[in-house]
Formats: structure tokens, C-alpha cells, sequence
């Protein structure tokens, strides 16, 4: 082949992996990166212990629809926050919440024992479980939740947590139906939850 031609050859292939790369980058930019399939949101194993001491691991979710928050007792705003707002919903749905639980589950099982939990959820309402168990445990539930716990060391030599701020709304299948953001309207809130109490 001339050397002409294998210089022609080099810049139609170069042009290309320029044109493949754009259209990469477009479709990225456009369509955001790829979605945990929704589906796969809330499987996997796991063996926690409630705040009666009481073993549990993911059947616990089957036979009734249910509202889960990942949190921690230590926590200054967000978790006592949501608590107030679980208890609002369980109050305004009253006997319409049927048998819709709520499971707090501690993202700092080292300070978070069954009875310090029994204790913080234990003023909610009686639907409220309370879970905790070994750090290796906990990160197990949290991935299979695709949730966040996070450890971050204070200056004053004290730890707080990071943590997914948003309640997970559970079918009576133990399925993932969507969540409740931090701060969401309540109405907004509410209407959510009928919705997934209409379905289960």
C-alpha cells in the first residue's frame, strides 16, 4: 500500500475513535450514568437481632408493607427528625396504616444496643422495630439496601455517621416500592404511603 494511502487510512481511523468517543460522551451526559435496576434493590442475606433481642434477618419485611430508615442514636438532626415524621404519618393514617411497620436500623451498632434502641424508637409508635448486630451484618443489609453508613472521626476524638438520609418504602413482599426524601412534604409524604399500603 503507498504511503499516501496508509496515511489516509490512519486519519479516517483516528477520525473515527473521535466520533465513537463524542457519541460516548453524549449518550453519558444525556442519559446519566447506569441505574441500579430496582429490582435488585433489597436482596441479599443478612442476620441482625431486634431491639427485644430477638433474631431477624430480610423475611422480616414479608407478609406487610413497611417503612425503613437506616440511622443511628447519636445522631443530632436527621434520624431524630424522621422519627418525628414517622410518627406523624403512623398518627395521621391511624387505623388505615393496617399492618405497616417501621424499622430503624442503626448504621453504628458499636453505640447502638438492643435496649439504647429500644429506648429511641420506643416513643414513635408500637409498629417501630428497632435493629442493630455486628458491624459485618449491618454492612450486608445496607448493601443489599444499596444504603450508606459511614464512620467520620471527630477532632475531639468522638465519631459521628454519615448516612442515607431517605425512608425506604417496602412492600409485603419485601420488595423496594421508592423512598420518602429527607424533608419531603408531608401530604406528599402520606399520599406515598397509601399508595403503598393500596398495593400490599
Amino acid at each position: 500500500m503507498a504511503k499516501a494511502n496508509l496515511v489516509l487510512l490512519r486519519r479516517v481511523l483516528w477520525g473515527l475513535v473521535v466520533v465513537v468517543g463524542a457519541v460516548a460522551s453524549v449518550t453519558y451526559f444525556v442519559s446519566g450514568p447506569p441505574q441500579q435496576a430496582v429490582e435488585d434493590i433489597g436482596g441479599g442475606q443478612y442476620s441482625l437481632i431486634d431491639h427485644t433481642g430477638q433474631p431477624v434477618d430480610q423475611t422480616m419485611f414479608a407478609g406487610h408493607p413497611s417503612l425503613l430508615f437506616f440511622g443511628f442514636t447519636h445522631c443530632p438532626d436527621v434520624c431524630p427528625t424522621t422519627l418525628a415524621d414517622m410518627q406523624y404519618w403512623f398518627s395521621e393514617l391511624g387505623d388505615s396504616a393496617g399492618d405497616l411497620k417501621g424499622y430503624f436500623v442503626t448504621v453504628d451498632p458499636e453505640r447502638d444496643t438492643p435496649e439504647i434502641i429500644a429506648g429511641y424508637v420506643g416513643w414513635v409508635s408500637d409498629r417501630m422495630v428497632g435493629i442493630t448486630g455486628t458491624q459485618a451484618e449491618i454492612d450486608k443489609m445496607l448493601a443489599a439496601w444499596y444504603a450508606f453508613g459511614e464512620r467520620v472521626e471527630l477532632d475531639d476524638g468522638d465519631y459521628t455517621m454519615n448516612h442515607t438520609a431517605s425512608v425506604f418504602l417496602v412492600n409485603d413482599q419485601g420488595q423496594f416500592e421508592g423512598t420518602i426524601a429527607y424533608g419531603e412534604n408531608s401530604d406528599v409524604a402520606l399520599e406515598k404511603i397509601r399508595k403503598l399500603l393500596a398495593k400490599s
